[in-house]
């Protein structure tokens, strides 16, 4: 019966997330702290007085709910937690892959915080306002969602897969005219529904390839550790240790799709009974609840449930 770790990835975050950790723990406050030196500002601020629409930025969105993972962690493995040898591997959805190598010793925290900055502000520099778009399908099969991007993406430029969240949630990206289309097509098909989504960027999709760029270049510059614990890469759904690899992996991220179904279904395969979402928020719980129900999530994101979740590992 072997345990995982996920951390969570954009929209979970919420002004006032991390907050009451940061005041019941002095390793969760100096976590906070880190990435604020890092960062050269008080993002913090932002994290727990708002307002929303600054926290909402992909660039500070991306290193806070990082901080909030890695202020639980540091909680945990100060209280006891061999992670190394409680927990078999780490995943996390998209940013949340960061937080994951971070927690797993891959990344310093302060290297985190900066390549998550680098990485919002590439995705969000990357297309021109107004030009790409994002849409979530629900109900359809994946071949059916490929099949309407592919012909979406004849006469309206590109669209393709971006996300695939388990239980019939399809998230595709790319230009708006293509994601438009798409919608369409897919509503045609019999999608229960096709909803564009309130995003800044068409994340994942191959508009994001300056991203991608701006990305091979910054983790060129750091370093890259093995981690102590694998991590279930987002693009290759598969166990992966090597730095160099992780680096190439982290840059195909970008404009690649963000494989969580799969990784949910990996886990089952593989002995995983329990996966703790590690952060702000409930997404991926809910989501591994609808993936796989031999699968428990549980969240952990305040300080009652750090207690819950070490009596339960150290058990």
């Amino acid at each position: 019966m072997a345990v995982a770790f996920t951390f969570p990835g954009q929209g979970s975050q919420a002004v006032g997330m991390g907050k009451d950790l940061a005041e019941a723990f002095p390793e969760a406050r100096a976590v906070f702290d880190e990435v604020d030196e890092a960062l050269g500002e008080k993002l913090t601020s932002t994290m727990w007085d708002g307002p929303e629409d600054r926290l909402t930025l992909t660039a500070n969105a991306q290193p806070a709910l990082m901080a909030v993972s890695l202020a639980a962690i540091r909680v945990l493995e100060a209280r006891g937690l061999d992670l190394k040898n409680k927990i078999a591997y780490v995943a996390g959805h998209s940013l949340g892959e960061y937080s994951a190598l971070a927690a797993a010793g891959a990344f310093s925290i302060g290297d985190a915080a900066r390549l998550l900055r680098i990485r919002g502000n590439a995705m969000q520099a990357a297309v021109p306002a107004g030009k790409g778009a994002m849409a979530a399908i629900i109900g359809l099969e994946q071949a059916d969602v490929e099949a309407v991007c592919t012909e979406a993406s004849e006469a309206d430029g590109g669209c393709q897969i971006a996300n695939d969240n388990g239980g019939g949630q399809l998230v595709i990206s790319g230009e708006k005219g293509a994601v438009d289309r798409a919608c369409a097509l897919a509503t045609a098909k019999g999608a229960k529904r096709a909803i564009l989504l309130p995003v800044s960027a068409p994340f994942h999709s191959s508009l994001m390839s300056p991203a991608a760029d701006a990305m091979a270049e910054a983790l060129s510059k750091v370093t890259v550790n093995s981690p102590i614990v694998p991590v279930i890469a987002n693009v290759a759904v598969a166990p992966v240790t090597d730095p160099a690899e992780i680096a190439s992996l982290l840059v195909k991220q970008v404009t690649g799709q963000v494989r969580w179904r799969e990784t949910v279904e990996w886990f089952a395969a593989n002995g995983v009974t329990t996966l703790y979402e590690i952060g702000a928020g409930k997404v991926l719980t809910g989501l591994a609840r609808r993936i796989d129900k031999t699968v428990t999530g549980v969240a952990v994101n305040g300080p009652q449930d750090i207690e819950a979740a070490l009596s339960a590992l150290n058990g």
